[in-house]
């Protein structure tokens, strides 16, 4: 089982944004410190739901502030971000640090994020699977051309390539992120592996993880690529001596932070969206996440392994918006969880 921290960065109520993001880094060092094998890293433009704007710039900076854990962006977001732009930094990334990069990959949402960067609806609604495409060629290919609606090009060299790394010579990781059938089908046809949101539990994941075995199979996909993919699940994890202890640390500071974060959210359309309940979406996640005590931790990681046949994990640990409690929550994650696991 390969456990990793999710960060978001997250700018909790008073909380400046230079703050959230030492918190973000400081737990990242962190989480190498405790043995964590990941640590996952949000993105998101213009709301304090997370400060960074830029995984992959983020994950740059932790992998030179690191020597062994692997970074990986959730999400590196495709529609506002040209496919070939982001995969020379993915492969620049994963040559200089030794094949530590997991450049994880999303959809996003119709927020006027797509009116900023000028790529428009139509990239969110349409573009992702073309998007998708242009990147895991960039990545896997000696020289690329485009004939695409939204990309067309003239063939041009991959430089630098990432089969350069000597440690991973089949260059970084695709995951990408999948809340619906249409996006499980999009990552199963290619062979790459899902990331699975923290707000679903584990029989809507183990129900997306078979539908993703059918799609590949029908797809032709190798028998041992679906067998070995590697499949991530986001969750939530915040370790007490009681689980009450844990609870409450969290519905104290995450639904103030849900709420602001969320409600800042704009539309590229004015279309209406409907926002959960903040209080009742940190029950939601406590309930179904590691929140407790080390031994409950063990438990809930262990059945949802089983229950779904996943096993890497990506938890939020800065749900406290403390960065002391943060770093206790990941040295006690690192001390009192993962052992038990291994």
């Amino acid at each position: 089982m390969r456990v990793g921290s999710f960060v978001l960065a997250a700018q909790f109520p008073g909380q400046g944004q230079g703050e959230a993001l030492h918190r973000a880094v400081r737990s990242a060092e962190a989480a190498e410190e405790a043995g964590l094998d990941t640590v996952w890293l949000a993105e998101h433009h213009f709301v304090p739901y997370g400060t960074c704007p830029s995984a992959i710039t983020l994950a740059a900076h932790l992998l030179g502030r690191t020597s062994r854990i692997r970074v990986g962006t959730a999400v590196s977001v495709l529609p506002t971000a040209h496919p070939v732009a982001l995969g020379e930094q993915a492969a620049l990334l994963h040559v200089v640090s030794g094949g530590r990069l997991s450049l994880g990959v999303g959809r996003g949402g119709p927020w006027v994020d797509l009116e900023v960067f000028g790529s428009g609806l139509g990239a969110y609604e349409t573009g992702f699977p073309e998007s998708l495409d242009l990147l895991v060629r960039w990545l896997r290919e000696p020289s690329v051309a485009a004939t695409g609606e939204r990309f067309s090009f003239r063939a041009v060299p991959v430089v630098p390539r990432p089969s350069e790394s000597l440690s991973e010579a089949q260059g970084p990781e695709v995951v990408v992120a999948c809340t619906s059938p249409s996006s499980v089908r999009l990552a199963a046809e290619r062979g790459l592996p899902m990331l699975l949101g923290m707000h679903v539990g584990d029989e809507e994941k183990s129900e997306m993880v078979a539908l993703w075995r059918q799609f590949a199979r029908t797809a032709g996909v190798d028998g041992d690529v679906i067998a070995g993919a590697g499949h991530v699940s986001a969750g939530v994890c915040q370790i007490a001596d009681r689980r009450t202890d844990a609870v409450e640390a969290l519905t104290k500071a995450m639904p103030g932070w849900l709420k602001q974060g969320l409600d800042a959210h704009v539309t590229v359309d004015g279309r209406a969206r409907s926002m959960r309940d903040p209080l009742a979406y940190t029950e939601l996640l406590s309930a179904l996440h590691p929140v407790g005590t080390p031994r409950l931790c063990v438990d809930r990681l262990t059945a949802t392994a089983e229950r779904t046949g996943i096993a890497r994990f990506a938890l939020l640990v800065e749900g406290s918006g403390d960065l002391a409690a943060t770093e206790e929550n990941v040295r006690r994650l690192g001390a009192e969880v993962l052992p038990r696991l291994r």
